[in-house]
């Protein structure tokens, strides 16, 4: 099994761990379940989860990690988290000495999108745009199928502007875990579609459960839909008109809410500036895979042992 790519994505509930051919193939999937709060625990499931990677390809491999938050340029430790146990700690440093192997990490946002702009729905675009929108609002941009990190490490991470063109009822907007008002994470989060239903009807609900509900009729649950896109629609009109991409892709719990691949598209008219509107917003091909097999992908063989970033 020689040739693989070894990525383990760091999830809030779990930590992932695949191993892939440089065509993509997965050829070995793991999962454990990720200690809450508990950084040392954290640490040691990814270390014991990459010697068990290891194992089954016969060989020392370099690791491709995705993480929510990203290391501070300035001072390496972890910023940004919404795993708050990972703020403040120099989470690579600490893994590259445990791990004792090469060591390249992204966050999970950009994971993700290397992955679909590599091989999957935003293959051969010349800009993608992905989107998380799930327990949090991430996203990252890729430029020729390459990340583009940005000077300060944080390209991608619209979740924390605040929401777009607001209406009066809008404002000054639900508090957010990174101490503002109003960040467009608190409306297009997974929390944030739930906490708007249950300010209008009183109902709590998860934002899957409220989605399935409209598919059914529910009429309330349909406005909150609504809402839902409408917001989605000023926060990626935005995105539009800064970085024009060719595609977007959604990807994280909401991704699978169809009628938003419709919806949203004919919402952001309104608030594109241009007259004509060719980006494309798409499902992700490779679903909630997407996040490790871009860890993986930080990582591409481009000779029998040279390995280089994607």
């Amino acid at each position: 099994m020689s040739r693989l790519l070894a990525g383990i994505d760091l999830g809030g509930t779990k930590i992932e761990g695949v191993l892939m051919k440089p065509s993509g193939e997965v050829v070995l999937r793991r999962r454990v379940a990720t200690p809450a709060g508990d950084y040392e625990g954290t640490l040691k499931r990814i270390v014991d989860l990459h010697r068990k990677l290891e194992e089954e390809a016969g060989r020392e491999l370099p690791l491709g990690l995705g993480a929510p938050g990203s290391p501070s340029p300035a001072t390496g430790r972890m910023r940004n988290a919404n795993s708050t146990c990972l703020n403040g700690r120099p989470l690579q440093q600490d893994l590259e000495a445990r791990l004792q192997r090469p060591l390249r990490m992204a966050n999970d946002a950009d994971c993700f999108t290397l992955s679909e702009a590599v091989d999957g729905a935003g293959a051969g675009a010349a800009v993608v745009f992905g989107v998380i929108l799930g327990t949090g609002t991430g996203g990252g941009i890729a430029v020729g199928g390459r990340l583009l990190p940005g000077t300060n490490a944080i390209t991608g991470e619209w979740g924390h502007n605040p929401l777009p063109w607001p209406e009066p009822e809008e404002l000054p907007g639900p508090p957010c875990y990174c101490g503002r008002r109003g960040c467009i994470e608190t409306f297009l989060s997974g929390p944030g579609m739930a906490r708007d239903h249950l300010g209008r009807t009183g109902d709590t609900l998860t934002a899957r459960e409220i989605a399935r509900r409209a598919n059914e009729g529910d009429t309330e649950a349909e406005v909150t839909l609504q809402r839902y896109a409408h917001r989605l629609a000023r926060g990626l009109a935005s995105i539009v008109n800064v970085l024009d991409p060719e595609v977007i892709v959604l990807g994280g719990g909401l991704s699978g809410i169809e009628q938003l691949y419709e919806t949203v598209p004919r919402l952001w008219r309104e608030f594109v500036f241009s007259d004509v509107i060719t980006t494309r917003l798409l499902p992700p091909l490779h679903g909630d895979s997407s996040g490790v097999r871009g860890a993986a992908w930080l990582w591409k063989e481009t000779g029998d042992q040279t390995l280089s970033a994607v």
